[in-house]
């Protein structure tokens, strides 16, 4: 049973829904240690007063801030729980949104929302079944971890799921990360789509979508304690430069046929529709129209 993170009450309208937070997700990755390589002697952090030069304990230790270089401003735990915000004790739903107007770059880390006691039991299943029904999502303010945050709230198997939100500020403007402006033609698009539909699929189950480099690095680990010689490691594929996009494009179709058993001719992706230099020549001169760039 997970750990409860935070516990509080959904708050909307003057309905109340006393709830528990828990993890959503678990990390089944394989974490390392740091250690003296000369005798494998293990590398730890210590906490160290500056002033004192001691090593503190964790009970010896609090929050504070930085006023100036000489005057910090101690916060206890109490006191960030006790800040004076509606948002402080519970999560206030602001608004019922569809769920495709939230860029998707905002949304975070998920968590289990869990009915605090039978009280919290028929509100919970009320909001559960309105969203459901609704095909919308809650958008909500809470705060905790010394932060207030926008949370989206969407039901997963009949229970409620809290995402955390980043403010509109946090997410950076891609535009400086843009390329120059290019023409793509007619044909390549047409090209991309047919390998789309090539490599659709109705869900995310099969050895692809599983961790394999836990996997590998299990292997690894594996290997060295039974002192064996390490799995050999695949060949990486050398990247080429694309002079050909729709050669490129067709070839992709094939390969992604063929790892499914399908008949790698059928389908292909339509020929080039570009112009010879005769076809292009004009019949009678006339003022040449610049290129429509792309969006």
């Amino acid at each position: 049973m997970p750990r409860t993170i935070w516990s509080g009450a959904i708050s909307f309208g003057l309905v109340t829904v006393p709830i528990n937070v828990v993890s959503a997700t678990e990390d089944h990755s394989i974490h390392f240690h740091q250690y003296h390589l000369e005798d494998m002697g293990r590398i730890r952090t210590r906490k160290v007063c500056e002033i004192e030069d001691r090593e503190v304990s964790q009970a010896e230790i609090g929050k504070g801030y930085e006023l100036t270089k000489t005057q910090v401003i101690p916060i206890s735990d109490e006191e960030l729980r006790d800040l004076p915000l509606p948002t402080a004790k519970a999560i206030e739903i602001e608004a019922f949104v569809p769920l495709e107007s939230v860029d998707p770059i905002r949304i975070a880390e998920g968590y289990y929302l869990q009915p605090a006691g039978q009280v919290a039991a028929k509100p919970y299943k009320l909001l559960c079944l309105a969203l459901a029904r609704s095909a919308k999502v809650a958008v909500a303010k809470y705060a905790w971890s010394g932060r207030e945050r926008l949370g989206l709230l969407r039901v997963r198997e009949d229970a409620i799921v809290l995402h955390a939100m980043r403010w509109p500020d946090e997410v950076r403007d891609p535009g400086e990360l843009l390329p120059p402006p290019v023409e793509v033609a007619e044909d390549e698009i047409e090209g991309a789509l047919a390998l789309m539909e090539t490599m659709g699929r109705d869900d995310l189950a099969g050895p692809e979508f599983e961790d394999a480099y836990t996997d590998a690095l299990a292997k690894i680990i594996e290997a060295k304690r039974a002192d064996q010689p390490l799995p050999d490691a695949p060949e990486p594929g050398k990247p080429g430069e694309v002079l050909d996009l729709m050669a490129a494009l067709t070839e992709s179709v094939s390969k992604a046929k063929a790892a499914r058993g399908e008949d790698a001719d059928v389908h292909e992706v339509p020929k080039s529709k570009r112009k010879t230099a005769a076809e292009k020549q004009p019949v009678k001169k006339t003022a040449a129209k610049k290129p429509r760039r792309s969006a």
